[in-house]
């Protein structure tokens, strides 16, 4: 069976492992979030692992693009988050958790950009 590059990423694999984090959280929200907020962080979660999977298949300007977008949905968690804890549907440590999660997936989004720019510079040069 093929392997994909970025299924070997640490940054994909903490994505999908953010995937399970937020499924296994939302069932405790009140049915009435099901349509709403529920569906809403759900999608923001595979949003992530979405994005980088699906832009690993372009050029390294689209691959950027692509990161940029999972990292728009990280920041997207963080918001489902924060209104989930507001409505008191997480405690403090699950939303403490879940922040450093999204930051932790932000940071490391950023750092594969920056490393794509910098191979993109260097092969501009050559």
């Amino acid at each position: 069976m093929t392997t994909y590059h970025f299924e070997n990423l640490i940054v994909y694999q903490k994505a999908l492992d953010y995937i399970d984090f937020v499924h296994e959280l939302t069932p405790d929200f009140p049915v009435t979030e099901r349509f709403d907020l529920v569906s809403q962080f759900q999608r923001a979660a595979k949003s992530i692992a979405l994005n980088i999977g699906e832009g690993e298949a372009g050029t390294t300007k689209e691959y950027i693009a692509f990161l940029r977008i999972a990292r728009r949905s990280a920041r997207e968690c963080v918001v489902c988050t924060t209104i989930a804890y507001r409505r008191k549907y997480i405690n403090a440590q699950v939303h403490d958790n879940s922040r450093q999660r999204t930051e932790e997936l932000s940071k490391m989004l950023s750092g594969l950009i920056s490393a794509l720019q910098r191979k993109g510079l260097k092969s501009k040069m050559s």
